[in-house]
């Protein structure tokens, strides 16, 4: 077990329980990442863009580690990713894991503070 790992998830996860008032899943951390790269701060937001927001969480988090490239920006300061490297076959537990770290490092320097 990686207990500095555990602590610096945990962390997060109270981290994003004092800002949104509830528990969150792993799903809703990506869609967070999601809303942090796109920037356009509060909205109602349509199933289609909460999708896209979802993709834009886990292109950003998968990144770092060369399994995707970010192409720029469109016209609407959406941010368009190109896959670069294949995904590994992982089982759920395994692309929860994967994720959640990468969760971690992206949210390292709100943890520390």
């Amino acid at each position: 077990m990686d207990f500095a790992f555990e602590k610096d998830w945990n962390k997060l996860v109270k981290m994003m329980m004092d800002r949104f008032g509830e528990q969150p899943d792993v799903t809703s951390m990506v869609f967070a990442v999601g809303l942090q790269e796109v920037s356009q701060g509060p909205s109602e937001y349509k199933k289609d863009d909460k999708v896209n927001l979802i993709h834009v969480g886990i292109c950003t988090l998968l990144e770092p580690l060369g399994y995707y490239k970010t192409l720029g920006l469109d016209d609407d300061g959406w941010p368009h990713f190109e896959r670069v490297g294949e995904l590994p076959e992982l089982d759920s537990d395994e692309q929860e894991l994967l994720l959640k770290r990468q969760l971690v490092d992206y949210f390292a320097a709100w943890i520390d503070e």
